[in-house]
This record gives C-alpha cells, structure tokens and sequence, in this order.
C-alpha cells in the first residue's frame, strides 16, 4: 500500500512512521509513506498558503490553489489516489472504516491548518472523515491515528495473522465488541487474583470465559455497540440478563 500525506508540516510524520509496528511494516515494505510539503506549491516567496476569509471572521483559511496544483500534480504520479480530508463535517471514522481503507491501493491524505480551508478545496476529496467532536491544531494527527489504524490491518503488519482478530472493534471473532480482560504474571497482586479459569488449561472454558467477558465489558462500558454486535441469539440474552442488572449505571 501506499500513504501519503499533503501538509505544511511534513515533519510531524517521520517519528511515526518509523517507530513500532508501523516502522517494521514500513521496512519490510508493506506499506510506503511520503509527506508531502504543500508550500512546494506555492508560487510567492514567502510561501504562502493561507489568507483572510472573505466576509470578515478570525483567523486565517487555506488557500485552495497550491491544494488544487498538488493534488493535480500526485494524482498524475502512480495509481490514482483515494483523497481523504480531515473535516467535521465528515463521516466518522470507526474500524469499519478502517478495515475498507486497508483494500485501497493508495491513500492520500489532505491535512488541513488554521481556521479551515476554502471550500472549493473540498472538490477534490474522495472520502471526508471525522476522528471525533474536538478540535485539534490540524490534521496532521487525524492523519496518523487513521493511517495507524489501516496499517495494522495490512497482512503482515503485524507479524501475527490472528492477533487483530479479538481486539476491541474488530470483525472476526470479535464481533465488534470491547476486548476482553487480559492478565498476566503474577497471578496475585496487592489481593487481586487473576480469575481461576484462565490458570485452568482448559482452553475452551477460556475461550468461552472470553467472549462472555467481552459481551459484559462492552454492556458495561459501551452499551451503544451491543445492537449490532454479531451475537448468537443466546449472547444476546445474556446481554440482555447482564445489561438489565447495571440497572442505571454504565
């Protein structure tokens, strides 16, 4: 896969990239990453891509031209590019999301600055996408929070084909739930026990011990998941039991 990045701060992404799970799949060239500077498209000695708004307001806007002439400009180089901007406005990103951007060939990755960017820009995206309901200085990090979570999900990436499967979000056997508890050494700690049945050996009591605990843990903590978790109808009911006695507390 390739990623990309257009920003004014391709600075921000070489620490990442280059680090971890993600620095190890970079090597072993699953995936390939470039940020771009969008400055290089700009025509005026100081560089400049931002201005004023139109109509008064605070702080400055992206201009839409060296947005325009670079993405102009990459699209012609290599497999066209899936354009994704950052924008409240967008769709929210979740592990759905994820797991369909992970099968496109390229992805490229408009950041934006400021107080925003001149609408018209917004012509060019394939894809807009929402991390969350905050603000953040730019995208920049939305970029690598989301770039963080395609990677993941290539093959290979993570060195183990099954070790995705049972995270929190995740399809598969997780079935979009929270993940369930983990512990490890000791089995006792300041008078908490880790549960008896996962120092039993007995695998299958502990698979099921786990997808119970995860149904519970995603009850308790995000309730909002269970109606399209993919349950058996027997999971649902003990959903159901266990959701009924939190009573009113999540």
């Amino acid at each position: 896969m390739i990623i990309e990045a257009l920003t004014v701060f391709p600075e921000m992404f070489e620490p990442v990239m280059s680090t971890s799970i993600l620095g190890r799949a970079r090597r072993a060239g699953i995936f390939d990453f470039t940020a771009y500077d969008l400055r290089d498209w700009t025509h005026d000695r100081h560089r400049t891509v931002d201005d004023a708004p139109y109509g008064g307001g605070a702080g400055m806007l992206m201009k839409v031209e060296p947005i325009a002439e670079a993405l102009d400009c990459l699209r012609s180089r290599g497999p066209r590019p899936h354009i994704v901007f950052f924008t409240p406005c967008g769709d929210r990103f979740d592990e759905r999301v994820a797991e369909r951007l992970a099968t496109k060939e390229r992805l490229l990755f408009v950041c934006g600055r400021y107080e925003g960017m001149d609408e018209r820009a917004y012509a060019y995206a394939d894809e807009r996408l929402s991390i969350g309901d905050y603000v953040l200085t730019g995208g920049e990090l939305a970029a690598m929070v989301v770039s963080d979570a395609v990677i993941r999900l290539l093959p290979g990436a993570l060195g183990d084909a099954e070790s995705s499967v049972d995270e929190s979000f995740a399809g598969g056997e997780g079935g979009g739930l929270l993940e369930y508890e983990q512990y490890t050494r000791p089995a006792s700690f300041r008078g908490s026990d880790v549960p008896e049945i996962l120092l039993s050996g007995d695998h299958a009591r502990v698979a099921r011990w786990r997808r119970l605990n995860a149904i519970e843990r995603t009850c308790r903590w995000r309730p909002d998941l269970i109606a399209d978790a993919d349950l058996t109808p027997e999971e649902r009911a003990h959903a159901e039991r266990f959701m009924a006695g939190l009573g009113g507390v999540q």
